[in-house]
């Protein structure tokens, strides 16, 4: 089996009520919808791309979003008024890059605190979709991925993002 970035003890299973993965540590006993603490969340999200069951023509993928003051929708969690430009943005995103390339900090862990998405709770994960259900410019960076790798800048109408699938 590949690397997961569990903790010891711990396995992926596959609910069949739910048709979802969950975490299993057989000495405990105890099943969790969440990865559990000491995670390596890099390890579990390219663990999580290649080997849990997703409907055909459908991928996982996470994001950091910087949003910019013609974006969709100029406000988020963390401002509720973006005045930002668009160039402002993107260079902050590219500092994010930066960071994310060089291991200093993962894009899951970097958008918790940085991405203009909701997403950020969940570490920027937006979860398993297929084609037609996202922007067209996301959608097709998103699709060109390998499991793990992580996009340059990508643009749309609700800002820059970074996608790693």
């Amino acid at each position: 089996m590949a690397d997961a970035g569990l903790p010891s003890g711990w396995e992926v299973r596959h609910s069949n009520s739910k048709n979802l993965p969950y975490f299993f540590n057989a000495s405990s006993k105890e099943s969790r919808w969440e990865p559990p603490e000491g995670t390596d969340v890099d390890k579990i999200k390219v663990y999580m791309a290649q080997n849990t069951r997703k409907p055909d023509g459908k991928i996982h993928a996470a994001h950091l979003l910087v949003k910019h003051r013609d974006s969709r929708r100029p406000g988020s969690w963390k401002e509720p008024t973006i005045t930002r430009t668009k160039e402002e943005a993107i260079e902050i995103l590219k500092g994010h890059e930066r960071r994310i390339q060089s291991g200093e900090i993962s894009l899951g862990d970097l958008a918790q605190t940085e991405s203009d998405c909701s997403s950020a709770r969940k570490n920027g994960d937006l979860g398993i979709f297929g084609k037609g259900e996202m922007q067209k410019e996301f959608e097709e960076v998103a699709f060109a991925l390998e499991p793990g790798q992580v996009s340059g800048v990508v643009d749309t109408a609700s800002g820059v993002h970074l996608i790693q699938r």
